[in-house]
């Protein structure tokens, strides 16, 4: 039902209708947010490079050939323009120096915890496979590497997860 629904208001942006694209964005932001602070880990790049993606989408949106891979084709520009902030921000946040979310709810701030224990070459890959429900096939494509590459990645990711929850394990 959901796919039928994006697929329609792809159709429909791809018209030029502004509402359906509008609409079309909200329905993939909660997905944008994840992939970005996977990359970033920082409320206010993360907040820029989503506003980035939603207009290269909306300027680039004709160019888009299969209406089915709308979200993957999202998916790599906003990696894109994660990556292109990064190089440009020479100095990175320092984890010691972040803060968490106040608004978000416990599992929310776990994961992420969880996740800033993660080496970024990895982090993407795990969110793309574990949150976002992409397969290792479409994310080695979306990343522009080879699917062993990915798998990986996503076996590294995993160990320096269960590294995390094994310390955290430890501390209580």
């Amino acid at each position: 039902m959901q796919k039928h629904k994006t697929e329609e208001l792809v159709r429909q942006a791809k018209r030029q209708d502004a509402d359906a694209f509008t609409e079309l964005m909200q329905l993939h932001m909660k997905d944008m947010y994840r992939v970005a602070y996977s990359i970033l880990i920082n409320d206010e790049d993360v907040a820029d490079a989503v506003q980035e993606t939603i207009l290269t989408c909306w300027e680039k949106l004709s160019g888009l050939r299969k209406i089915r891979y709308f979200k993957t084709w999202m998916t790599r520009i906003l990696i894109n323009h994660c990556y292109s902030m990064l190089r440009k921000s020479a100095p990175l946040t320092n984890l010691e120096e972040w803060e968490e979310p106040t608004a978000c709810d416990r599992y929310n701030v776990e994961w992420k915890e969880a996740l800033s224990g993660v080496s970024e070459k990895y982090r993407i890959v795990v969110v793309l496979f574990y949150n976002e429900g992409y397969r290792i096939s479409e994310i080695s494509k979306m990343l522009g590497r080879p699917p062993s590459t990915i798998r990986t990645q996503l076996a590294r990711g995993r160990e320096q997860l269960a590294k995390y929850y094994q310390n955290e394990e430890g501390s209580m």
